[in-house]
C-alpha cells in the first residue's frame, strides 16, 4: 500500500498503543504545557502521520523505533517534496514526543535525540516601508466596512499583534481610558499592548457604526464580519489582498506583514530591542533579533542606493 494514499483516503487504522500514545501525549500538551488547541492540532497531525509511517513499515510497537526509522521517514518527507521547514517541524513534534515517552518511562530510550535537525535557509520577513504602509492605512471611510478595515489595519500595525491576537479581542480587552489592549498571545499568555491615540480615535469612529454589522445580535467580538460574527483571517486576508491591489502595492504581503513592519520601523527608530520583545510577546530575544537583520539589510540597500560612489 502506498503509503502517501493510505494517509489519504485513510486505509491505515492506529493500533490501540499508537493511539493511546498520540492522545495521551496530545491531553499533556494542552493540560500540563497550556499549549493552544491550534498547536496542539498541528503536534497530533504530525504524529499521527509520523505513526502511520510506521505501521506502513510494520513497526507496530513505539518500543520497536530506531533511530535508523525515523531518518527514514525523513529522508521520505525529503523525496515526496516537503518543505524544509515543514520537515523540522515535523522532527520537532516527533523529538519531543519522544522525550515525554522517556521521562514516562514508556520507553527505555530516546532514539529521536540522536537525529538531526535539517538545517533551514534564514529568510527574513517582507516588511512594508513607511511610504507603504502610509498609503495601505489611508483608506477613505464611506462605509462601516471602511471604518471596519481601516480599524483594524491602525490596530495591527501600531501593536503589532498577531492577526490571532486582534480578531479574539473582546470589549473587555481595550482600554479606552488608559489607551492599553490585554491580549492572549501563544501559550495562552497574557500581556497588556499600550495603544496610540490615533488608534482608539479609529476605534471609536467603528465602534459607532459597528451596530450596522451587529444587527442587533450580541457578540463579544469587537470585530465583525458582514454576517454579524466574529471577523475571519480568511476574511481579513482577502480584505488585505484588494486593498493592496487597490493602492498598487505589490508585495507578497500577509497579516503577519504588518507585525514585521511595526517591529522594524520600531527597531529603526530608536527602540529597544527589549522593548519590542515585550511588545510582541515573544518568549526568547532571539526570535526578536531578526528584526536587527533586516534594519542591516534595509542599511546596506540605501547604502547602494544613496552613495555618490556607488552610482558610478
Amino acid at each position: 500500500m502506498n503509503f502517501k494514499n493510505a494517509i489519504k483516503e485513510n486505509k491505515i487504522i492506529l493500533t490501540n498503543e499508537y493511539l493511546y500514545i498520540l492522545e495521551d501525549y496530545c491531553n499533556h500538551l494542552i493540560i500540563e504545557r497550556n499549549l493552544s488547541i491550534n498547536t496542539e492540532n498541528s503536534y497530533y497531525n504530525d504524529i499521527k502521520m509520523y505513526f502511520i509511517y510506521l505501521l506502513e513499515n510494520k513497526i507496530i510497537s513505539i518500543n520497536k523505533v530506531t533511530t535508523k526509522d525515523i531518518i527514514n521517514y525523513m529522508e521520505y518527507l525529503k523525496n515526496n517534496n516537503e518543505k524544509t521547514s515543514s520537515i523540522a517541524h515535523k522532527l520537532t513534534a516527533i523529538k519531543n514526543l519522544h522525550k515525554y515517552l522517556l521521562k514516562n518511562g514508556k520507553i527505555t530510550r530516546d532514539v529521536a535525540e540522536p537525529v538531526s535537525r535539517p538545517k533551514l535557509r534564514k529568510h527574513l520577513p517582507d516588511v512594508l516601508s513607511i511610504e507603504e504602509v502610509d498609503k495601505l492605512l489611508s483608506i477613505e471611510t464611506k462605509t462601516v466596512f471602511d471604518y471596519r478595515n481601516k480599524a483594524m489595519l491602525e490596530l495591527l500595525y501600531g501593536t503589532g499583534l498577531r492577526i490571532s491576537e486582534m480578531l479574539n479581542l473582546t470589549f473587555h480587552d481595550i482600554d479606552i481610558k488608559n489607551c492599553t489592549s490585554r491580549c492572549i498571545g501563544k501559550g495562552n499568555k497574557e500581556r497588556i499592548v499600550p495603544i496610540s491615540e490615533y488608534i482608539i480615535d479609529s476605534l471609536n469612529e467603528y465602534l459607532s457604526v459597528r451596530n450596522q454589522l451587529s444587527k442587533g445580535r450580541r457578540c463579544e467580538y469587537i470585530f465583525l464580519s458582514s454576517y454579524g460574527r466574529k471577523m475571519t483571517r480568511q476574511g481579513f486576508f482577502k480584505f488585505l489582498k484588494n486593498e493592496l491591489a487597490i493602492k498598487n502595492i505589490n508585495k507578497n504581503i500577509s497579516p503577519h506583514t504588518l507585525r514585521h513592519s511595526f517591529a522594524t520601523h520600531m527597531l529603526e527608530h530608536g527602540a529597544n530591542l527589549r522593548v519590542i520583545q515585550e511588545l510582541l510577546g515573544h518568549s526568547d530575544i532571539s526570535t526578536t533579533r531578526i528584526y536587527t537583520h533586516i534594519s542591516n539589510k534595509q542599511i546596506k540597500d540605501d547604502y547602494k542606493k544613496y552613495h555618490p560612489r556607488e552610482e558610478e
